[in-house]
């Protein structure tokens, strides 16, 4: 099973070192651990350090995989770019091809399918990029990433284009996706109802440095919405066992 911990991680741009001391438990694959954060708290920077696209100090340790660590780990940026005269299919099916030949396999074929059917998006496959809405690129990019077969997935608000209704249907696929293939996920996430929904543990970004970590119900509190997010807010359980932020509005 993959695994990834992170020591004493840091980031630069340029000569600047924007985040430091990040260190976590290890993140086991099958699960879905959401990165949260108020605006420009790094989160989106600490992906692309994890990527490799990012000097800095520290490591990032990464076990159990089948491929080099530049294969293993894929990103998804929150900003998409796409060439708009290819359809859904061929940007989809590029993905797949990347670095691996031009020879296309029946198996390829099947499993580009069964991810655009999965993410319902199968009926905009020959529709052209440039077309689409930005909730329906954002479902191209996500097939795009889940095409490659990543063991470790980062996805920088994957859901942020959505509606409602679409992002929990996503998540919860995504969610599926990681326990039947054994993927770790961390996804950068600014509703924490989601992330106490869907995501069994839960990083928390602020000021370039990890404020907490662990499993999403122990991490997601009344004490760190104030301290970090600055509101006063509850935190219930329903009778499905789920829990939900209610926001005090008096006291906001």
């Amino acid at each position: 099973m993959v695994s990834l911990k992170l020591s004493d991680l840091g980031a630069r741009y340029g000569a600047s070192l924007t985040m430091e001391g990040v260190s976590t438990p290890v993140l086991s694959g099958g699960e879905l651990t959401a990165v949260i954060g108020p605006n420009a708290a790094g989160k989106s920077t600490l992906f692309k350090r994890i990527a490799g696209l990012l000097k800095g100090p520290g490591l990032v340790e990464l076990q159990g995989v089948s491929q080099p660590p530049k294969e293993a780990i894929r990103y998804m940026p929150q900003d998409t770019h796409a060439n708009a005269v290819l359809t859904v299919y061929e940007s989809v099916l590029l993905a797949a091809k990347q670095g691996a030949g031009w020879r296309v396999r029946d198996g390829e074929l099947a499993r580009i399918d069964r991810i655009l059917q999965a993410l319902q998006i199968g009926e905009l496959a020959f529709r052209n990029l440039g077309a689409l809405s930005g909730g329906q690129r954002q479902l191209v990019a996500i097939a795009q990433a889940l095409v490659r077969k990543p063991e470790v997935l980062l996805m920088d608000e994957p859901t942020s284009a959505l509606d409602l209704y679409r992002q929990v249907e996503v998540l919860g696929f995504m969610q599926e996706f990681a326990r039947r293939n054994g993927t770790l996920v961390l996804i950068a996430l600014h509703d924490l109802n989601h992330a106490l929904r869907f995501c069994q543990n839960t990083m928390v970004i602020s000021g370039g440095r990890l404020a907490a970590a662990g499993p999403s119900e122990e991490v997601i509190t009344q004490d760190l919405l104030r301290q970090i997010y600055r509101i006063d807010a509850r935190i219930e359980q329903c009778s499905r066992g789920e829990r939900h932020i209610i926001i005090d509005r008096a006291a906001a």
